[in-house]
């Protein structure tokens, strides 16, 4: 039986994220494997795994803010906000030469920070039960509601304009639930001449990032990274001792409030095992997720 732990994958593009997690099950012989967040089968950078007990972890990591590197075409709008749509519309030659570096800039501007987001129409998002995608593709009318995300950095690292377009390659630091597709739409509404998505690439989540992650190629037990090692980069840690470890598997609360910094803490054992995870209750502490004794080891 293959040990618990959290998977770095990197993901090439034209695979979905489905397909590499069926890769991860074959290789490391087990079904029990869940994510932290998809990417489009466009789309390549970072998955995060988790394997066997691991899995409740995801919980902590999935909501954590997201960096990409992308590439926007401007003057060219598609049905999906992406290559892998269809067009919809060109913008004239002439209007793409008449958009200023300054008015992508204020565009950019006006998408960065906290925004009221609408989500790409061919989005994974439920409408009335259904994915907003089956429900585009079918030829049904999809309208979503816009959500509250918060854009920090939204920096254009190169900017090369070519015949009709503009292309932009551009880095973005976000919260989760932010689509990159949305904001190169956006940036095309703002300066009247379309845009859309052509590359992205997600370096990113919370405290995990690409380099540190494995091909899909390379995956094995040897990758996967301890349960207390990807909780302690996660949360702050609790350090307690046996005693106290048993008792939060118990359910009992311990003492310690004034130690954690944060909301939730690792509890880590004296043999380095994650007990589980803890939040402060008044000057103690409670357990409110706790590792299967055969995971945390």
């Amino acid at each position: 039986m293959v040990r618990p732990g959290i998977l770095l994958v990197d993901k090439p593009g034209g695979i979905t994220s489905h397909d590499v997690v069926s890769r991860a099950r074959r290789a490391l012989g087990t079904r029990k494997i869940g994510h932290a967040g998809t990417l489009d089968p466009m789309a390549t950078g970072l998955l995060v795994l988790g394997v066997e007990g691991a899995t409740r972890l995801l919980t902590y990591i999935v909501g954590a803010d997201k960096t990409y590197e992308a590439t926007i075409l401007l003057g060219v709008a598609t049905d999906s906000d992406d290559a892998d749509g269809v067009e919809t519309a060109r913008a004239d030659a002439a209007d793409v030469v008449a958009v200023t570096d300054e008015a992508i800039a204020a565009g950019i501007a006006a998408l960065t920070g906290a925004i009221e987001q609408v989500p790409s129409t061919v989005s994974a998002i439920k409408v009335a039960g259904r994915r907003a995608y089956d429900l585009a593709r079918a030829g049904e009318e999809v309208e979503l509601k816009a959500r509250s995300v918060t854009v920090s950095r939204f920096e254009v690292r190169e900017m090369r304009r070519g015949e009709g377009t503009i292309e932009l390659d551009v880095v973005v630091d976000c919260t989760s639930g932010t689509y990159i597709r949305a904001l190169a739409r956006d940036l095309g509404r703002a300066v009247r001449i379309g845009g859309h998505l052509t590359a992205l690439r997600r370096t990113r989540i919370g405290a995990f990032d690409v380099s540190a992650a494995a091909s899909v190629d390379d995956i094995a037990e040897d990758a996967l990274v301890e349960p207390a090692t990807a909780a302690a980069v996660v949360m702050g840690v609790l350090a307690v001792g046996a005693d106290d470890a048993r008792d939060l598997r118990h359910g009992k609360r311990i003492d310690g409030g004034g130690r954690l910094t944060g909301a939730v803490a690792a509890a880590i054992d004296p043999d380095g095992l994650l007990i589980g995870v803890v939040e402060k209750r008044g000057t103690q502490v409670k357990s409110v997720m706790n590792m299967p004794v055969e995971a945390a080891r």
